[in-house]
């Protein structure tokens, strides 16, 4: 279980991310955020790992105050969260093996992390999540010799590596197109299925949330401003979500 209370995030330039914001995840849900830019879906699931730092509120994750944790409890509770970034966050000029044995970090020590140096254990892991997502063959080429939607794969199988209870997936396919969206969005979706991985996931097309989540939350201007089933976005809550003049957009 994850609930988020009285989330706030200020930056040091006084611009307020987040205010007040709470909610709960149940385990094995796949919550989708929505929201226009700028209304605070990424500064959400980035404050719930610490990767921004809260003004004030708090993330509490299995019972644990993930928002007052520090030194080693917080380095044990993100090896339960893995992260799949936008922008994918590989190291280009390295191997896929190599990235995705990075998700390992976590569980080894500070002098293997710097070495590079990963049991035979983490490499059969490595390749097993590489055979997940359909990449067993790519594991040896560098990581820019591959398409974006083959990069946000080693993205998922990096977070993989973690063995994570939860992944946060900010705007996963913001850069693709809509075929290789939702190839992305099914590997997600079989993680969460089949492995019972709790999923947080930031989009913005619509016909994708419909889609694939189980539930939603709508920021604005860093405010919830929905919380329920896909089912419940009528027209009336998709103007309060994206405002009067928004139109509807479907992807294929």
């Amino acid at each position: 279980m994850l609930r988020i209370e009285n989330l706030t995030k200020v930056y040091p330039n006084g611009t307020e991310a987040l205010t007040d914001v709470s909610f709960e995840v149940a385990d094995g849900e796949f919550l989708v955020v929505i929201g226009l830019s700028g209304s605070g879906k990424s500064t959400l699931l980035r404050c719930i790992n610490r990767l921004v730092e809260p003004t004030s509120g708090r993330i509490i994750f299995n019972d644990v105050d993930v928002t007052a944790a520090k030194g080693a409890e917080i380095r044990r509770i993100r090896r339960q969260i893995g992260m799949i970034f936008q922008q994918f966050n590989l190291v280009k000029r390295s191997s896929v093996m190599t990235n995705v044995l990075t998700g390992r970090l976590g569980y080894v020590s500070t002098l293997s992390s710097l070495l590079g140096i990963f049991s035979a254990e983490d490499h059969a892991r490595a390749a097993a999540s590489l055979e997940q997502v359909g990449l067993s063959e790519k594991a040896h080429v560098r990581a820019d010799s591959l398409s974006g939607g083959q990069q946000q794969r080693v993205g998922i199988a990096r977070a993989l590596m973690q063995e994570p209870k939860v992944v946060l997936a900010d705007e996963p396919v913001a850069s693709l197109d809509p075929v290789l969206a939702h190839t992305i969005l099914k590997y997600l979706e079989q993680l969460n299925k089949e492995r019972g991985i709790t999923v947080l996931c930031s989009l913005h097309f619509l016909d994708l949330v419909h889609r694939y989540a189980t539930r939603v939350i709508a920021l604005k201007d860093g405010k919830l401003v929905f919380e329920g089933t896909p089912d419940q976005i009528d027209d009336a809550q998709f103007k309060t979500i994206y405002g009067q003049e928004a139109e509807r957009i479907s992807v294929i």
